[in-house]
């Protein structure tokens, strides 16, 4: 996968920052005074990006350009060499989805009618695409859609280290689309269920849970929606070290669910059911058969096996 310097649209480099100009520096006379390209250094930054910056030269002078007209040395040096924002444009990576589904409170049963549709899946790029200096991102976003989609390893990744988003996936009722790749992968899709399970919901809970707490003593504010997203994890987490599959949808736990979100069960009660669900999550994870650690031998032999097959121009 290629990384480059994080360089949000709304940064602004701080003072200190080494920077190169994109454009020539005149003086009043219209001589240039400092050509385009040359490294200088941010010597005092703007409040906003509609100021300019303060920027000082090689020999010493001083002159006020816009954001327009410098960048960060360290991207400037990268240029165009595994730059993923444009690959996703420029190559064409959207044609590239092998899986599309619908998860979050659509497919668990929760949605109400102001819910989004949430859309996750996979692409799988080219052998081309993949290779090349450019690379690849990681992730394709639609913001505005609600849509994201993992390029096949990382999703793989994801998958084998428990993520709870990428497993229900996996067991969403609600698939769209899938490639016959893709429906190999939904076959296989017990291999990446282990005791890691428990690690891993467990642990975000606890820590998510902490993080709310604070919140009530600080400020008196409930995120109740997060509340009930957080017991639903547990409930499903249990569910996988039980059963050996992940139940999306909340069926017999709905109702009481949806009263956390909207606010109408006391914190106190929240908490009792959270402490109960941790016992149970325990109990669980002690009887479980689900094995210590995914199948990673598996998963590396669908995902080899998926790039000979990005060889070809048809999508798998």
């Amino acid at each position: 996968m290629a990384h480059r310097v994080h360089h949000p649209p709304d940064l602004i480099y701080p003072a200190g920052t080494q920077v190169v100009t994109l454009a020539e520096v005149a003086g009043s006379n219209g001589i240039v005074r400092h050509p385009r390209g040359l490294v200088c250094v941010i010597a005092r930054e703007p409040k906003d990006l509609e100021h300019p910056y303060r920027v000082r030269f090689p020999d010493g002078s001083e002159e006020s350009l816009h954001r327009h007209q410098v960048t960060m040395l360290a991207r400037y040096k990268e240029g165009d060499i595994g730059d993923p924002s444009d690959a996703a444009t420029r190559q064409g990576l959207y044609d590239r989805i092998i899986f599309r589904c619908v998860i979050g409170s659509q497919a668990y049963g929760l949605a109400g009618e102001d819910s989004d549709v949430d859309r996750r899946g996979i692409y799988l790029p080219s052998a081309a695409q993949h290779w090349s200096l450019a690379g690849v991102p990681e992730q394709l976003e639609y913001d505005d859609a609600q849509e994201a989609y993992w390029e096949l390893q990382k999703f793989l990744i994801l998958a084998l280290k428990a993520n709870p988003n990428v497993l229900e996936c996996l067991y969403t009722p609600l698939v769209e689309f899938a490639t016959p790749l893709a429906a190999e992968l939904l076959a296989m899709r017990g291999a990446f269920l282990s005791r890691m399970v428990y690690q891993t919901y467990n642990g975000y809970v606890l820590s998510q849970f902490k993080k709310m707490q604070a919140d009530i003593r600080n400020r008196g504010e409930v995120k109740w929606k997060h509340a009930m997203h957080l017991i639903r994890l547990l409930i499903s987490g249990i569910g996988v070290l039980r059963d050996g599959a992940v139940s999306v949808k909340v069926d017999e736990h709905r109702e009481r669910l949806l009263t956390i979100k909207r606010g109408e069960l006391p914190w106190e009660e929240v908490e009792e059911w959270r402490l109960s669900l941790h016992a149970e999550f325990d109990r669980a994870h002690t009887d479980t058969h689900l094995p210590e650690r995914p199948d990673y031998a598996r998963a590396d032999t669908f995902l080899l096996k998926a790039r000979r097959a990005a060889l070809a121009e048809e999508l798998p």
